[in-house]
């Protein structure tokens, strides 16, 4: 038997904050299809920001790297 979905939000949003959490974790972590992929990714964000914080410098501004690309693409 299925429960009404206003039902079930009424039913949740009852929850304690930590419970509520930790049940938001596990539903989005069902709808996500590839996490390995989204981890990865992550972990690239996570040492680009860690180099653009130790070394501003090495960072291209975002319309030099747009110009850079479309010259590649020509």
């Amino acid at each position: 038997m299925s429960i009404p979905l206003e039902a079930l939000a009424s039913e949740v949003l009852r929850l304690p904050t930590e419970q509520r959490r930790r049940l938001l974790d596990r539903v989005v972590a069902s709808l996500d299809a590839d996490a390995a992929q989204d981890a990865a990714w992550d972990a690239v964000a996570a040492e680009r920001e860690a180099l653009a914080q130790k070394d501003p410098a090495s960072m291209v501004p975002l319309a030099e790297a747009l110009d850079r690309i479309r010259a590649e693409l020509k």
